[in-house]
C-alpha cells in the first residue's frame, strides 16, 4: 500500500491534481443533473390535478436527493478493474450516482454491484481489482489519497491510515454515515437479501446501528419499486436517539424513510401514568396475548331466537340452529374479530337468499346487500357479535377483577392478576392514567379486531430492551415484510430485557431467522472496552467481549474525587480536546451536576440536541445514553449509576452502556468506591 499523499508541494502532473479535477467535474455534472430536474415543465404533462401534485412532490424529492453537500465528499474511493473484467474500467465510488451530459457515469453509487469490491476485495481475494484508491478529505476538499495494488504480490497488506483517520474523526453534530469505512463483515450484512429477517448482535462500537441504517439505504436501492409501495420504518429506543441518527439516511440520498419509537407506534391513548417494574413485566409478558384474545372473543354469543326478515308481503325465517352454525363457523376461522363481524350480516343474508331461490325467486347481489342491511339482521349481529373498542376492553380488564380472572384463568397466577389490577379503577378511557405498557395491550386488541397494515421492511434498533408484547407490536408492522433487528444482549437495561435472540425473534413472529454477530470494535478504544468488559461475566455470561481494533494510549483515566467541582474540572479538561463531550451520570445526579456546570459558566446541551463547534458539552442521564456516542466521556460516580436501577444486574448493564459511549477518551470521576466488578 502506498503512503497517503498530502497536498503540500505536489507537481502539476501529480495524481492528486487529476483527482481534484475529476471531483470538480463530478460536482459540475451533479449540478447539471439538478438543474435539469429543476427546469422540468409539467404543466401540460397531466390533466389530473391529483397526479400533478404527486408528480410535483416527486420532482421536489429528486431535487433534494441531488443536493451537493459542501462538506460531504462526493466520492471517497476508486476501483481500477483488471482487463478484461469490466473492460478494465475505472470507477469512482460515492454516495450517489452522477453522470455526465452523455450519460456516462462519473461517480458510481456505493450500493451498485460494481462497487462491492471496494468493501470486499483483499489481497487473498482481489475480485478482479487491480487498484483500490481511498481519498482523504478536509472540509469537503480532497487532500490525500492512498493506493492498494491488490494484484501485486510484492505489496504487503496493511491497515489503511486514511480509513483509520476517518473512523477516528471527531464527532460533532448528529451521527454520520460510515459509507466510506464499511468493513467486509458489515458489508455482507448491509447487502443481505430483502426476503429474510436478519438479527445482528453487536457489542459497543461494532457499528450495528450504522449497519442497520445503511442496510435500509441498500434495500431501497436494490428494491426501490417494491419498498416505495410497501414502506420502510426505522424504530429507535427514544426520541433523543432518533434525533441523533436522523441525518444518516438523508446524507445517503434517502429522504422518505420514517422513524419512530415503539411508543409512537402504539400511541392509541395518552400516557399519563407509570407502572411498577413487577407490573410492567406482567403486562409485557407474551401470555397477555392469550388473555386479551379470550377477552375479545368472549363478546361473541350464540343466537337463541330465530330470525324473521320481512320483504314486501313475504316473510323469510332463518331458524336459531342455522344462525348458530353461521356464528360457530365464523369463530372457527382464523380472521380478525372485526372482519368476522362484517361478514356475519352477509352470511345471514345469504341464508335468506337461499330460501328465496327455493321459493322460485331470482335475487341478485343487490337483494343480498339489502337483506344484510335489514333492521332484523342488524339486531341479530348487534346481539351476538357486538363491536369491541380496544381501549374500553383493556380498561375493563385492568379494572374488573372478575372479568380479568375469567379470562386469565390458567394463564396468569392470582398474584400476577393482582399486579395488573388498578388500585382505583378508572371511569373512562379519557380519565384513565394509562402507562406505556397499557398502550401495547391496546395495540394487541386493536390488531385482534382489525389487522395492522404491514410494511415492506422494518429496522428495530436497541431491540434487547423490548418486552415480548412490544416485539409482537413491532412484528405486526412487518407480517408480510422483513426486518433487521439490531441489539446487544449485554446492554439490556429493562426488567423485561430479552436473554435470547431466538426467543425474541419468536415473539416478533420471525422464528428461525438468521442471527449474525459483530465482534470487531471500530469506535471504542481498546483500553476502554477492555475495562468495560470486566462487567460481562457478571451480567451476560457467555457473551464474547468486543475486540477493539483501535489502540489509543492515554484514552482512559480514573480520578478519585469527592466534589462536583472535580467533575466540572474533568469536563473542562475534556473540552481541551477536539470533538464532542458527554458528561454521563446517574439520573438522580443530573440536577446537582447541571447546577455545578452553570455555576462554573459552562453551557451544556440535552441528549438529542445537536452539538456544534461552539457548544460541545452534553449532560446525559444514564437512562438516555444508549445508542449515543461522544468523542470524550466524563462518567460521574459509577456506583450511583448501578444503584439507580432496581437490581444489580440491570445496574451493571446500565453502567456498561455508560462506559462504552466514548470514541476517543473516557474519564471516570468517583468519590464512592467503584463497583466491585470493576
Amino acid at each position: 500500500m502506498s503512503a497517503a499523499v498530502p497536498t503540500e508541494a505536489v507537481p502539476t502532473d501529480d495524481p492528486l491534481v487529476r483527482e481534484r479535477t475529476h471531483l470538480s467535474a463530478s460536482r459540475a455534472a451533479l449540478r447539471a443533473m439538478r438543474e435539469e430536474v429543476e427546469a422540468l415543465d409539467i404543466k401540460d404533462v397531466t390533466a389530473n390535478w391529483v397526479n400533478s401534485i404527486v408528480l410535483e412532490r416527486q420532482i421536489e424529492d429528486r431535487i433534494k436527493a441531488l443536493a451537493d453537500l459542501a462538506h460531504t465528499p462526493l466520492f471517497f474511493g476508486r476501483l481500477d478493474y483488471l482487463p478484461p473484467t469490466q473492460h478494465g474500467q475505472r470507477f469512482y465510488i460515492g454516495r450517489r450516482h452522477v453522470h455526465d451530459a452523455q450519460g456516462d457515469p462519473m461517480v458510481i453509487d456505493w450500493r451498485a454491484p460494481v462497487s462491492q469490491p471496494y468493501y470486499q476485495a483483499s489481497k487473498k481475494d482481489p475480485q478482479d481489482v487491480g487498484l483500490r484508491r481511498r481519498f482523504g478529505y478536509t472540509g469537503g476538499e480532497l487532500t490525500a489519497y492512498e493506493d492498494e495494488h491488490l494484484s501485486d504480490p510484492a505489496e504487503l497488506e496493511q491497515t489503511s491510515r486514511l480509513l483509520q483517520a476517518e473512523i477516528e474523526r471527531p464527532r460533532v453534530g448528529p451521527m454520520r454515515d460510515i459509507v466510506a469505512t464499511i468493513q467486509p463483515e458489515q458489508d455482507e450484512i448491509v447487502r443481505s437479501d430483502l426476503s429474510g429477517t436478519l438479527c445482528v448482535q453487536g457489542g459497543p462500537g461494532t457499528g450495528k446501528t450504522a449497519v442497520g441504517l445503511h442496510r435500509v439505504a441498500y434495500l431501497l436501492y436494490a428494491h426501490r419499486e417494491r419498498l416505495a409501495r410497501t414502506g420502510t420504518l426505522v424504530i429507535g429506543p427514544n426520541r433523543s436517539f432518533l434525533q441523533y441518527i436522523e441525518q444518516v439516511l438523508p446524507a445517503l440520498g434517502e429522504l422518505e424513510v420514517k422513524q419512530a419509537t415503539v411508543d409512537d407506534l402504539v400511541a392509541h391513548v395518552e400516557v399519563r401514568g407509570a407502572d411498577e417494574a413487577a407490573t410492567a413485566v406482567v403486562k409485557g409478558d407474551a401470555r397477555m396475548a392469550e388473555v386479551l384474545r379470550r377477552a375479545v372473543w368472549s363478546h361473541v354469543t350464540l343466537p337463541k331466537e330465530p330470525l324473521m326478515v320481512v320483504r314486501g308481503s313475504r316473510r323469510w325465517r332463518v331458524p336459531a340452529y342455522e344462525l348458530e352454525e353461521i356464528v360457530r363457523e365464523l369463530t372457527a376461522r382464523d380472521i380478525r374479530y372485526g372482519a368476522a363481524r362484517e361478514a356475519l350480516p352477509q352470511r345471514i343474508a345469504h341464508a335468506v337468499l337461499v330460501r328465496m331461490e327455493q321459493a322460485g325467486e331470482a335475487p341478485d347481489d343487490r337483494v343480498q346487500n339489502a337483506v344484510a342491511r335489514n333492521a332484523a339482521v342488524k339486531a341479530v349481529v348487534k346481539e351476538c357479535w357486538p363491536p369491541v373498542e380496544p381501549a374500553k376492553l383493556v380498561l375493563r380488564l385492568l379494572g374488573d377483577a372478575e372479568f380479568l380472572a375469567e379470562h386469565a384463568e390458567g394463564v396468569l397466577s392470582e398474584e400476577e392478576q393482582k399486579l395488573l389490577l388498578w388500585a382505583k379503577p378508572a371511569r373512562s378511557v379519557k380519565t384513565a392514567k394509562w402507562s406505556a405498557a397499557d398502550t401495547v395491550l391496546i395495540d394487541e386488541v386493536t390488531d385482534l379486531v382489525e389487522r395492522t397494515p404491514s410494511l415492506g421492511h422494518v429496522v428495530l434498533d436497541e431491540a434487547q430492551d423490548l418486552s415480548p408484547m412490544q416485539y409482537r407490536a413491532v412484528g405486526r408492522r412487518c407480517t408480510t415484510g422483513s426486518a433487521t433487528i439490531l441489539g446487544d444482549l449485554a446492554q439490556g437495561t429493562t426488567p423485561w430485557a430479552t436473554e435470547s435472540w431466538e426467543t425474541a425473534l419468536a415473539h416478533l413472529g420471525k422464528p428461525g431467522s438468521r442471527v449474525e454477530e459483530l465482534t470487531a470494535g471500530f469506535r471504542v478504544p481498546s483500553e476502554v472496552i477492555a475495562y468495560a468488559s470486566r462487567l460481562l461475566p457478571h451480567m451476560a455470561p457467555g457473551l464474547a467481549p468486543v475486540e477493539s481494533v483501535r489502540e489509543n494510549p492515554g484514552a482512559f483515566e480514573i480520578r478519585g474525587a469527592t466534589s462536583d467541582a472535580a467533575v466540572v474540572a474533568a469536563c473542562v479538561d475534556a473540552l481541551g480536546n477536539e470533538g464532542s463531550i458527554g458528561l454521563i451520570a446517574a439520573d438522580a445526579r443530573i440536577a446537582p451536576l447541571a447546577e455545578a456546570l452553570r455555576a462554573a459558566g459552562l453551557s451544556y446541551l440535552s441528549p438529542g440536541e445537536e452539538t456544534t463547534a461552539e457548544s460541545r458539552l452534553t449532560l446525559v442521564p444514564a437512562s438516555l445514553a444508549k445508542g449515543l456516542e461522544y468523542d470524550y466521556v466524563v462518567l460521574d460516580e459509577p456506583a450511583a449509576v448501578v444503584d439507580g436501577e432496581p437490581d444489580e444486574r440491570t445496574g451493571l448493564r446500565r453502567l456498561y452502556v455508560a462506559l462504552t459511549r466514548a470514541v476517543s477518551g473516557l474519564t471516570i470521576v468517583h468519590g464512592a468506591p467503584l463497583p466491585g466488578q470493576l
